[in-house]
């Protein structure tokens, strides 16, 4: 009896201990065909002694059945280890749909896992143990002269506190198909328990699933490849979320997810990987995860420079006339001028030297061989590879490709900092932006006063000129518009045209914008939405600067034509009292024009001296003093984020006055130039009443407390103060917010006596009037009242005047 005994011990049953596992499995089976569950409700160990024992007394019975139950749970435990280290599917697999999948007892398919496997051989060792401790037993029973069964009991006592708690857990994973970091997770959980044989054993389990983690990030983090065959890697592939990669696609230029398709560490770097939340264990922080994957597409990058990144220099280029290189630039040749880095003979040890390497692995290493997991060296350990790899990148970047000089050449071009060159280039195309352009040639038309500016202003020694290029964005609606379409609206027109500023563009040229090309290894900084926010803020100035060049050209022109008619009065005094008129008629006009140019000069200083040039001496500074890539990326992003705020590009309201006010100005030039000819007093009489409403409107939204009272714009007050250092806009822009203030409290009073209004809300309305007086904000609170009383009331609503 006490060798049938042993023998069921290690999961073999006879007439002695009976195995009830198979009856079970198909109950369990006959249970979910008849859809009354999922087959794994019945839990426990299912060996049980034969009932024909009859020489056995109860307490026997008791001791014996407690034993033998260790011994199912051992025989489960080593179908899972068995299971789970099964490598046939390496032979076997050709399933390209299911690769590597392997079949349970339940006929499931189910996904390899390493992890599963590593854990597998943990459970091994524990049942080696196990199997020992039985064998020892049966040495002593076979030198006992009187065996008894207390020798099987005090000899396995211990197990009974370990095997049960792991068969719970191998069924959890065995049900729940937990795999990867979500397996880590689970046994990090059961760590913490209060049994320390117990918590030995599954740190010991844990122990070996840290080995397959520290091998996946010594592959990622070393050589930058990712080993994960089963998804099982909290590193994990873009293609394993397919519909996001799609949507996300969208969004960059068909030229860069060109480049992307023929450059892999290019397309690792920006679209190639991702964090799985569902794998990350929780004891790792998402900071840290996010340092890993930074570190593995960085060591990427550097040991896989891209083939595409070879700049050659011109042939025969001391032959070429002076700006050849531009035009073949503007004509879509391809290029580079010289005194560009060259990439073709970098090899990975220069970007990353074998030290670095030995260093990185030495550190993985070290984690890995130690027998518990620290949460604190780990996360420093991962620090300092990032830091290593951020370095090594940084130095690619910045010192390699010349960062520093294509920043100053984005701002030179998109943030116009060459004004010579975009003042030539306005001057030139000044005749061709009067007439709409034309969609299909109007790209080609720029080219000619574009390639002029260049060639009288951009020498040769500018390097990274080749590098922009002109483009005509898409043109919408915009493109009907031109100086014909901007003369001939009636008042009623004009007005309509105010109210939907934010609709209208100054003409069909306002869709001009700059591209500017970027090569392996700069794509890693300057990102497609790097660039847009940089075409953003260029298409605002050039339309600022286009602003105020026709403000300048107007006034020129007329001052030509005046000073020739006081010539002529000066000659002929008797007949020049026409021309002392017209001069009288006219001051009134250049007294707007003049309001006008200051507010857009102002504007422009401002945007350019206490914005541009002040965050650029900002960006400057941390480039200088940084060493990382990632700190790097981060002041640019603030850099770029600054420039849209504080001009306001990123605020509805102010940049939609200040386009009207832009388009306004261009209205002024180009009646007051027709002024002679064909005279609309009128029409220039709304077009200066629609200014000083914007203008002061303007002045009121930039002055209040929600602009000037945070760090939206530091010098905000400065260009205040240059706006309004006499008061001017003050009395103005008052008398203008009473008077429309006093129209409203009117169409409310007519509201209420016309029976449209219900007689609270008008009461309310005027208690509102008395308590707020001049604040701005009771007429917000007005059009809540109107607007809550209407839809309570069920009348219709009001109309878009006076809501």
């Amino acid at each position: 009896m006490l060798h049938e005994l042993l023998l069921a011990l290690l999961g073999f049953t006879g007439d002695f201990v009976l195995d009830a596992s198979p009856a079970r499995r198909r109950a369990a089976t006959r249970d979910a065909a008849a859809g009354g569950g999922d087959g794994d409700g019945e839990v426990g160990p299912a060996f049980r002694l034969a009932p024909d024992l009859t020489f056995l007394q109860p307490s026997e019975r008791s001791a014996i059945e407690r034993l033998i139950s260790l011994g199912f749970y051992y025989k489960e435990l080593n179908r899972f280890a068995t299971e789970s280290r099964d490598l046939s599917w390496i032979q076997s697999s050709v399933d390209v749909s299911s690769p590597h999948a392997d079949k349970t007892q339940k006929g499931k398919v189910r996904k390899g896992s390493v992890y599963r496997r590593a854990i597998a051989n943990g459970i091994t060792e524990i049942l080696s143990v196990y199997r020992s401790a039985v064998l020892q037993v049966e040495q002593n029973l076979l030198s006992d002269p009187l065996p008894i069964l207390a020798t099987v009991t005090h000899g396995l006592n211990k197990f009974e506190v370990l095997l049960p708690p792991l068969y719970e857990l191998v069924m959890e994973i065995e049900q729940k198909d937990i795999r990867g970091g979500q397996l880590l997770n689970l046994l990090h959980k059961r760590c913490h328990c209060g049994v320390p044989e117990l918590q030995s054993c599954i740190q010991r389990l844990l122990w070996h699933g840290h080995q397959v983690m520290f091998n996946q990030l010594t592959s990622w983090m070393v050589y930058g490849i990712l080993q994960d065959q089963y998804s099982e890697f909290f590193i994990r592939r873009q293609d394993d979320r397919d519909g996001e990669n799609d949507s996300s696609q969208r969004d960059f230029p068909d030229k860069f997810m060109q480049k992307l398709a023929k450059d892999t560490s290019l397309a690792g770097w920006h679209t190639g990987f991702h964090v799985s939340l569902d794998m990350l264990p929780e004891y790792i922080h998402m900071r840290v995860a996010e340092s890993i994957l930074f570190a593995g597409k960085a060591i990427r990058v550097l040991r896989n420079p891209s083939p595409g990144a070879t700049l050659q220099e011109h042939v025969n280029q001391g032959q070429n006339p002076k700006g050849s290189h531009r035009m073949q630039s503007f004509t879509g040749g391809s290029g580079a001028p010289k005194d560009l880095p060259n990439f073709s003979n970098i090899s990975t040890e220069e970007l990353l030297p074998l030290a670095e390497s030995d260093k990185i692995d030495a550190m993985l290493k070290e984690l890995k061989h130690s027998s518990e997991f620290h949460k604190r060296l780990f996360e420093s350990a991962v620090g300092s590879i990032r830091t290593i790899a951020a370095n090594h990148l940084w130095q690619l970047v910045v010192v390699r490709a010349d960062l520093n000089g294509h920043l100053k050449a984005l701002k030179d071009y998109f943030l116009l900092a060459k004004g010579d060159f975009f003042q030539c280039f306005l001057e030139e195309s000044r005749q061709l932006m009067r007439l709409p352009p034309r969609q299909s040639t109007a790209e080609a038309d720029l080219m000619i006063p574009f390639q002029l500016a260049a060639l009288k202003t951009i020498g040769d020694e500018d390097k990274y000129f080749t590098r922009v290029s002109l483009r005509m964005l898409s043109y919408g609606m915009k493109s009907s518009t031109s100086q014909k379409d901007l003369q001939k609206p009636n008042a009623s027109e004009l007005s309509s045209q105010g109210k939907a500023a934010s609709e209208l563009a100054l003409d069909g040229w306002d869709s001009i914008a700059l591209e500017y090309s970027v090569d392996w290894p700069l794509q890693l900084f300057f990102t497609p939405d790097v660039l847009s926010k940089y075409r953003k803020v260029f298409q605002y100035l050039i339309r600022l600067k286009r602003t105020q060049m026709e403000l300048e050209k107007s006034w020129a022109a007329v001052m030509h034509k005046d000073h020739a008619d006081f010539s002529d009065y000066c000659k002929d005094r008797k007949n020049g009292s026409a021309t002392q008129l017209r001069r009288q008629r006219s001051k009134p006009l250049w007294r707007v024009r003049e309001h006008m140019a200051f507010l857009i000069r102002n504007l422009q200083f401002y945007i350019q001296v206490d914005v541009i040039e002040s965050q650029w001496n900002v960006l400057q500074s941390h480039v200088q003093d940084s060493h990382d890539f990632t700190e790097l990326v981060s002041f640019h992003q603030e850099y770029l984020s600054a420039l849209v705020s504080q001009s306001f590009l990123d605020i509805g309201s102010v940049s939609r006055i200040l386009d009207s006010i832009m388009k306004l100005c261009l209205q002024f030039c180009w009646s007051i130039e027709q002024y002679e000819t064909r005279p609309n007093i009128s029409e220039i009489d709304h077009i200066t009443e629609e200014f000083n409403k914007k203008s002061n409107s303007l002045y009121t939204i930039l002055r209040s407390s929600r602009l000037t009272g945070s760090q939206r714009a530091p010098f905000l007050r400065q260009f205040l103060m240059r706006l309004n250092f006499n008061s001017f806009f003050e009395p103005c822009s008052q008398y203008i917010f009473h008077l429309e203030c006093r129209q409203t409290e009117t169409q409310v009073q007519i509201l209420s006596n016309g029976g449209l209004l219900p007689p609270l809300a008008a009461r309310l309305s005027r208690t509102l009037w008395g308590l707020l007086g001049d604040s701005g904000s009771w007429c917000l609170a007005i059009g809540a009242v109107l607007m809550q009383t209407h839809s309570t009331v069920g009348r219709r609503p009001l109309s878009n005047g006076i809501s």
